[in-house]
């Protein structure tokens, strides 16, 4: 990533355009950002109206960040912060000829004042635009180069879909004029593929190819029993979301798209695989709550960001071992034998946020680009089923972990130590970036150390257990990694993805993009962005210009003394010091008058939403000789059901939960829990309070007066 800031900002010419969003006006602030900067979810109206007003101004922008009048930007997106500050992306030409690797993120504050910009390739363009070879030539040889690229394996039905010139800016910066082909057909297997090839317009050689297809209530397979929201229509029950559009069609064991799914009593599935209903649940399941999760979470509304939901196929081809993103759709193969679909959750979500990527930095399949477009899935993947917190699903750091797809119990993918798989890397290497996309340079092996990285940010190295797993994750430079919580550094990486990355960002972008992020989160002095900063190192990614504050140099932290029996080791257990000491969703720790604190005016009021929230507050505290854990807690609700938590809450060491809390808890006032931690004595652990709440009704978990002593 190239990061320009300029030395005298551009104030663009459009008052509409410099005219910060109004939040309240048509949108609302994401509720994660603790310094101002959250990216405001805006409803698809002023979307539109957003981009088409940095449209109208894309000249301006062209001169702000210094490229000539033979130059032009196409707006893709504009997100826009609760400062008032934005993010405009946007596609480039040079003399109407579309620049592929010219693709840029312009910054603007407030006032509409161009601030800088990120992007691969921002100088001019030299090449000639007359090509010294034809159109159908052009295509012709994308079109073999497509077929070439399946391992030699060829494409059924392959098709060129026309043969567009084009300025390519290579791996190493080099500009070529050259015909972009696209050519879609079925694999071998029965995948759909969509390679796109460039090949030089002057000499025919094929320059790359890379594939752009990465792979009511009711009862699903993995996902248990849950509720679903359906549409009626002419005397049965559709699988369609009325919220946002999500809906599931069954392809009946073909390629085809199938019917949206129906049902005569609204009540789908059965929880087995022979009811072909359950995998329908798991799949609508999985793509509402991913929905939920970047909307409620990350402020953005929807993978095109402007509230359209999705369709997702299931029972996909016969015996097909597989799931998919395709540029419009998921889609859900029933694995061996059609025994086992691919419907978990975490695939679900890491599916829809390959949608989510080829709509904000859309990250090319191959080089590091194609590593960091996959890791994003399994990231946002992860980040789902963390949300989501079902008990028949429990959160972790795999992938893919119940459908068992290798057939001997173990996940897909690991992110604590990726390279456990056998074949993904744990590691970065700088030439990884020149690797081709098939064998070691799959980018689904290269996308082993920025999961490796997530994981360590998230929760730090060395072995623990989480949930009832136990993980092991060693750092490359021998370093301890401290983590800062996994939701922290999940809304870090979607700003990086949504505000820094562009198509051919490499694994060093990703460093400067991230620690940029967190800086403006959570500040540079931060505990997030340390871990964000030590993760990278941690996986062979050297620092570049942004650095935190206050980093100690040394790579293995002097050990934390064992606090003497007595003395409280957690810092600001009262919260009356607001967020001092603790890291997580901004909010919670407050003195809102709406519950009272147990003693003095503030406290941890986790959920009071009344519709679909995930919250959470952690630090690093290490456990004295003897050590137990109290607090005050105190539980109200408006739910009405005696007999079912919609709402939840845990308090948790290292993972492991030492007590949980309901709707179906509610208290009168304050009662105080004790739990024993000498089983920790000496260690330095991470305790998490954490509440999840559904779409209506609220409940409120008040924790306060922490001590671990």
């Amino acid at each position: 990533m190239k990061r320009i800031t300029l030395g005298a900002a551009f104030v663009l010419a459009c008052a509409t355009a410099a005219t910060p969003l109004a939040v309240g006006a048509g949108a609302q602030a994401a509720g994660h950002d603790g310094t101002g900067r959250a990216t405001v979810l805006q409803t698809p109206s002023t979307h539109a109206a957003v981009v088409k007003a940095a449209q109208k101004d894309s000249a301006a922008l062209v001169k702000a960040v210094g490229l000539s009048a033979d130059n032009a930007f196409v707006v893709k997106d504009v997100l826009t912060d609760a400062d008032g500050s934005t993010h405009v992306r946007v596609d480039r030409t040079f003399k109407g000829v579309p620049v592929i690797g010219g693709d840029l993120v312009v910054h603007r504050n407030a006032s509409g004042a161009v601030t800088g910009h990120d992007g691969s390739f921002d100088g001019a363009v030299t090449v000639d635009l007359t090509p010294s070879i034809t159109t159908a030539q052009g295509q012709a040889k994308g079109l073999a180069a497509a077929q070439a690229h399946n391992a030699g394996k060829g494409l059924d039905g392959a098709k060129a879909a026309g043969s567009d010139l084009v300025v390519f800016i290579g791996r190493d910066g080099t500009q070529h004029l050259a015909f972009q082909v696209r050519t879609t057909g079925l694999k071998k297997d029965r995948t759909p593929s969509r390679v796109r090839s460039l090949v030089d317009a002057d000499s025919g050689t094929s320059l790359v190819s890379f594939d752009e297809i990465a792979k009511g209530s009711g009862t699903g397979i993995y996902v248990g029993s849950v509720s679903l929201p359906t549409t009626y229509s002419g005397g049965s029950y559709l699988l369609k979301n009325p919220n946002n559009g999500n809906y599931t069609t069954d392809s009946g064991n073909t390629t085809t798209t199938g019917a949206t799914m129906t049902d005569a009593d609204d009540r789908w599935g059965t929880g087995s695989n022979s009811n072909r209903q359950s995998a329908a649940v798991d799949a609508q399941f999985g793509a509402d709550k991913t929905f939920d999760y970047y909307k409620n979470v990350m402020g953005r509304n929807g993978i095109w960001n402007d509230g359209r939901g999705a369709r997702s196929r299931v029972h996909y081809d016969n015996n097909y071992n597989n799931a998919f993103w395709d540029g419009t759709q998921m889609t859900y193969g029933d694995g061996s034998n059609n025994a086992k679909p691919l419907t978990e959750i975490d695939v679900a979500g890491h599916e829809m946020s390959h949608g989510v990527t080829e709509n904000t930095a859309g990250l090319v399949y191959y080089g590091d680009a194609g590593g960091l477009n996959e890791a994003t899935s399994d990231i946002f993947g992860a980040g789902v089923e963390w949300y989501a917190n079902l008990a028949a699903d429990v959160p972790d750091y795999y992938m893919g972990e119940l459908i068992d797809l290798n057939g001997n119990g173990t996940p897909l993918r690991y992110m604590d130590k990726p390279s456990k798989d056998g074949i993904s890397y744990d590691c970065w290497t700088s030439d990884m970036n020149s690797w081709p996309d098939t064998g070691k340079g799959n980018p689904h092996y290269t996308s082993g150390p920025l999961n490796h990285w997530y994981y360590l940010a998230s929760e730090g190295s060395g072995t623990k257990t989480i949930n009832g797993r136990t993980y092991s994750s060693p750092t490359c430079n021998s370093s301890t990694v401290t983590g800062a919580g996994h939701d922290v550094i999940e809304k870090i990486w979607y700003r990086t993805l949504s505000t820094k990355l562009t198509s051919s960002s490499r694994y060093t972008a990703a460093r400067e993009g991230a620690i940029q992020s967190a800086i403006e989160l959570y500040g540079a002095s931060s505990q997030a962005c340390k871990s964000v900063e030590a993760a990278f190192s941690a996986i062979n990614v050297p620092a570049g210009n942004a650095k935190c504050s206050g980093t100690t140099p040394t790579p293995t932290p002097t050990p934390t003394p064992t606090p003497t029996p007595g003395t409280n080791a957690v810092v600001n257990g009262g919260f009356e010091s607001g967020q001092t000491g603790w890291t997580g969703t901004s909010g919670p720790i407050t003195n809102n008058s709406g519950r009272a604190a147990h003693s003095g005016s503030w406290k941890l009021w986790l959920g009071g939403n009344g519709s679909t929230a995930s919250e959470s507050e952690q630090q690093s505290v290490t456990v004295p000789t003897n050590g137990k854990l109290t607090f005050w807690v105190a539980v109200d609700t408006d739910e009405t059901s005696s007999y079912t938590a919609y709402d939840k809450a845990t308090v948790t060491v290292n993972g492991t939960t030492v007590a949980s809390y309901s709707n179906l808890t509610k208290t009168s006032g304050y009662v105080q829990k004790t739990v024993d931690l000498s089983s920790y004595a000496g260690q330095t652990v991470t305790l998490k309070f954490a509440a999840t709440e559904d779409s209506s009704a609220q409940t409120s978990f008040v924790f306060d007066d922490v001590a671990v002593q």
